[in-house]
């Protein structure tokens, strides 16, 4: 009579795919190579910060990615598009954090936490870490490749990166619990994302002066964060060239722009919400990605702005245009600011490149 169930042991394979799917299930979260490997070794027996609520202070290079513009597109697109382009998205994503041995902390909505070093350290955290980043751009830019072509929105990415000192363990309940780190490294990795522009990597200067050998990064640029009394360096990572690895963000850049005089009304944003007072504002030059603005009043650099102008060759309206400030710089007695776009609208989008082609062919 043939068995009922089969008490062999499983191929290690086999038991760490279930042993993945288990903690996705119960904790929404899945561990690096190098991790789960350690866990299996355990046979059951958790590390003390990961188990019975003990806390430990240790060094991790924490990772946050964050879509930008995801918002704007879901007031456009059908719920069922929105869905399948975030799980595809994140689905790619986890795949090249897994890959590098990094720990993924939590989906947030369209943003994603990862950590390196927690719950298990080694010596090349940091450089996984921005390895991991670099390669996650690259991955954005083959899904948005193959978004173009089956007529779907493109989606873009910001990354921040920060090392430091965090206290981890396991945080909450009888009722329900999760292992996470927490601190001020974790808040301020948080704050260097939010600067972060699309298709960019942003790392703390720490996080730098740890990997300046792997990494080709831009001079140090200063931001002023909240919580921070001090203003924040942050770099721009570019490359890895030892690896051959290049952040695509790098071709957003090389984009044809042209010389206009369009009038333009902005109105800021705050906490993602649009504010009624609107901003005069002329539009001097623009591309694909960003365009240059003229006005009266300065504009806080890497703040969020919503845009509406009119392409009079085109007879076309934009009113769905997003964009953070680069920089904002006196001229005269006028400002110059130079924005980048965060979020348009597919069709203002496909609008806004012909009138860009149109202006470069006169």
């Amino acid at each position: 009579m043939p068995e009922t169930n089969d008490l062999r042991p499983l191929p290690a394979d086999a038991l760490s795919a279930r042993l993945q799917a288990f903690l996705r299930r119960e904790t929404g979260r899945t561990l690096g190579r190098e991790a789960l490997d350690e866990l299996l070794a355990l046979t059951g027996h958790l590390s003390a910060d990961a188990g019975d609520g003990h806390m430990v202070e240790r060094e991790v290079t924490v990772l946050l990615a964050d879509l930008r513009g995801f918002t704007a597109l879901t007031a456009t697109q059908p719920a069922g598009v929105i869905i399948a382009l975030l799980n595809r998205c994140l689905a790619v994503l986890s795949e090249v954090i897994l890959r590098h041995g990094g720990t993924i902390d939590k989906f947030m909505g369209d943003a994603v936490m990862v950590l390196f070093g927690a719950p298990h350290s080694q010596a090349d955290d940091v450089d996984r870490a921005l390895i991991c980043a670099v390669e996650m751009q690259q991955a954005m830019a083959r899904l948005n490749r193959d978004d173009r072509q089956d007529g779907l929105p493109e989606l873009y990415m910001g990354i921040g990166i920060n090392t430091g000192r965090v206290i981890a363990g396991r945080f909450g309940s009888a009722a329900y619990s999760q292992y996470t780190v927490i601190g001020d490294e974790v808040n301020l990795a948080s704050r260097i994302e939010s600067f972060s522009l699309r298709g960019q990597v942003l790392v703390s200067e720490h996080t730098y002066q740890r990997c300046a050998a792997l990494v080709e990064a831009s001079g140090p640029m200063e931001v002023q964060v909240k919580g921070k009394s001090e203003p924040v360096t942050v770099r721009e990572v570019v490359a890895i060239p030892s690896l051959g690895l290049r952040v695509p963000r790098a071709e957003v850049r090389r984009s044809h722009r042209v010389e206009v005089r369009l009038p333009c009304v902005l109105h800021r944003l705050q906490d993602k919400v649009v504010l009624p007072q609107p901003i005069a504002a002329t539009i001097l030059d623009v591309g694909y990605h960003g365009l240059q603005l003229e006005l009266d009043e300065a504009l806080t650099p890497f703040s969020e702005l919503k845009l509406q102008f009119g392409l009079q060759l085109l007879d076309f309206q934009a009113v769905d245009v997003y964009a953070k400030v680069v920089k904002c710089r006196p001229h005269g007695a006028q400002w110059r600011a130079g924005l980048e776009f965060t979020a348009l609208g597919a069709e203002t989008s496909a609008r806004l490149q012909t009138f860009v082609q149109l202006l470069v062919g006169r």
